[in-house]
């Protein structure tokens, strides 16, 4: 078992925000021009349940590479 914890991913979730933490939420990511996309995280699950057995990837953290702490 492991645990992905992703930064900025675009999804259809953040049309389901109310638009004061849409705001938040673009200017606090604003400057990410190109931020991860689902496919990116399901590459990287992908990646993790693919492992021989012998080895485990127990925590992967992700993020664009523009995305600060």
């Amino acid at each position: 078992m492991g645990l992905i914890e992703p930064g900025m991913v675009v999804t259809e979730l953040t049309s389901h925000n109310r638009p004061e933490i849409l705001e938040g939420l673009r200017s606090r990511f604003a400057p990410i021009t190109e931020p991860m996309v689902s496919e990116d995280i399901a590459d990287a699950i992908a990646y993790m349940v693919t492992r021989p057995r012998h080895m485990a990837v127990n925590e992967m953290l992700i993020r664009p590479t523009q995305q600060e702490g």
